[in-house]
């Protein structure tokens, strides 16, 4: 495949100019799209090119396939990278940048069709000898169907839309008394959020680890992993604090696990950036809970502790590159990420408006992922992150340390941010001593 020199990156904020610099880093030229209510975006202007898509409304610009789709002709794009959120595991998207002979910097699109269905993904996966959750086969018909599956499984049991992700089309069912009225909640949920009622059922794993591992494939047959990130650290199914590696692992379960990732996507012949989700319980027993296939917000940790630049890979993956090989891989230290996002820290209210004064955070081994600026005006249509901070440390305490000064350096005023939250949770006993799961903040610090 020929070398791709001009890349239109169709989405906005922090990844839009994260990957504008790698971009440019590559001697490659660097399209921005934006919407009206972006204008005024720092990373619009970093860009070689930028072209307005329409309205402040996702659906008016990054959600716009046509105007997208335009943009990158206009310009003259031989590629486009998606990011996250927004259109990047949309497949008619994909489809679409496939018929106008434009790359996405991506999955196949029958790989992205494969996993996309969760049910369907649990069902490959459970053929690659991937240990699964047990749960329906498929999709649920109807009421009187979820009642005699979670009878078989055993309750509690966990509700989720085929097509969703974010938390939404998910309900936790105790007993038979309550499976009625959760099943036809998520499927009204996940026909409003999605457009897609399916529902299956899964064997609801109590006080579980959320970790991911982040792989990389390429179009010769070869994946590699850069290792685990433990994203328990939740609000509501929203990710807030992200580390690589997971401390919470045992040697040979995390082998074991790495193994278990790359054997899956070798399985369905996967191509370029993805990460495979697990739940652990108590026990370190893993089991299958997702692929996504995209880039990841958190991927910076895994940059961090494997000194690979991940976007970059996904670019010269879409080239037709070969890989460097596992073994080539060296994971040192500790990586942590803090989401900062434009929210009352207190009851996580989203605080949009003018940001007065904005002093971050530097030194050593410090790194912020972010669009914004003093006077920048944050608006109330998209996604409340407006950046990321990730520090590095030799192991978890030093790089704990090193995030607890860098948060202390950090003065933005004008709005509210979750800096305070973030302050106190490197403070806090129980996740210094790595103490909790993915329903902590909601239940110690939202109860």
């Amino acid at each position: 495949m020929a070398k791709l020199e001009r890349i239109l990156i169709a989405n906005r904020g922090e990844i839009a100019l994260r990957a504008i610099r790698t971009i440019k880093e590559m001697g490659k030229k660097a399209i921005a799209v934006y919407s009206t209510a972006d204008k005024d975006a720092h990373y619009v202007k970093l860009a070689d090119a930028a072209i307005c898509i329409g309205g402040e409304k996702s659906s008016e610009s990054y959600l716009n396939i046509p105007a997208i789709i335009s943009a990158a002709e206009i310009a003259e794009a031989d590629a486009i990278f998606p990011g996250y959120g927004f259109l990047s595991e949309n497949q008619q998207f994909v489809e679409i940048c496939n018929l106008h002979g434009i790359k996405f910097i991506g999955p196949s699109l029958e790989v992205m069709q494969l996993m996309s269905d969760k049910s369907k993904a649990k069902e490959v996966m459970k053929k690659a000898g991937v240990p699964v959750v047990p749960g329906s086969e498929g999709a649920i018909k109807n009421v009187e169907e979820a009642k005699k599956i979670a009878k078989e499984i055993g309750y509690p049991v966990i509700l989720k839309a085929a097509s969703g992700g974010g938390g939404k089309g998910m309900r936790v069912v105790e007993d038979e008394s309550y499976i009625e009225n959760a099943y036809l909640a998520a499927e009204s949920e996940a026909i409003s959020a999605f457009g897609d009622g399916t529902i299956y059922m899964e064997k609801f794993i109590k006080n579980p680890r959320h970790i991911e591992v982040q792989l990389l494939g390429d179009s010769h047959g070869n994946v590699v992993h850069l290792g685990e990130r433990d994203c328990s650290l939740q609000r509501r199914h929203q990710k807030m604090i992200e580390e690589s590696p997971a401390v919470f692992l045992d040697d040979a379960t995390r082998a074991k696990l790495h193994e278990t990732a790359v054997r899956a996507a070798k399985a369905i012949g996967y191509e370029n950036a993805g990460t495979i989700e697990f739940l652990v319980d108590a026990d370190k027993n893993f089991y299958f809970m997702e692929m996504n296939t995209r880039l990841q917000v958190e991927h910076p940790v895994s940059e961090m502790v494997s000194g690979i630049d991940i976007v970059e890979w996904m670019i010269r993956i879409a080239e037709g590159e070969k890989l460097f090989s596992q073994e080539e891989v060296a994971l040192k230290g500790h990586a942590i990420e803090c989401r900062i996002n434009a929210e009352d820290p207190a009851k996580f209210i989203p605080s949009p408006g003018k940001i007065k004064s904005w002093i971050a955070p530097g030194g050593k081994d410090v790194r912020m992922d972010t669009h914004v600026y003093c006077g920048y005006i944050v608006p109330p249509y998209y996604d409340s992150m407006i950046a990321k901070l990730i520090v590095w440390g030799e192991d978890r305490t030093k790089a704990i340390a090193k995030m607890k000064r860098a948060l202390e350096e950090f003065e933005v005023s004008g709005i509210k941010t979750t800096i305070e939250f973030h302050k106190k949770m490197m403070e806090n006993p129980d996740f210094i001593e790595n103490n909790f799961d993915t329903k902590y903040i909601d239940e110690k610090y939202l109860s």
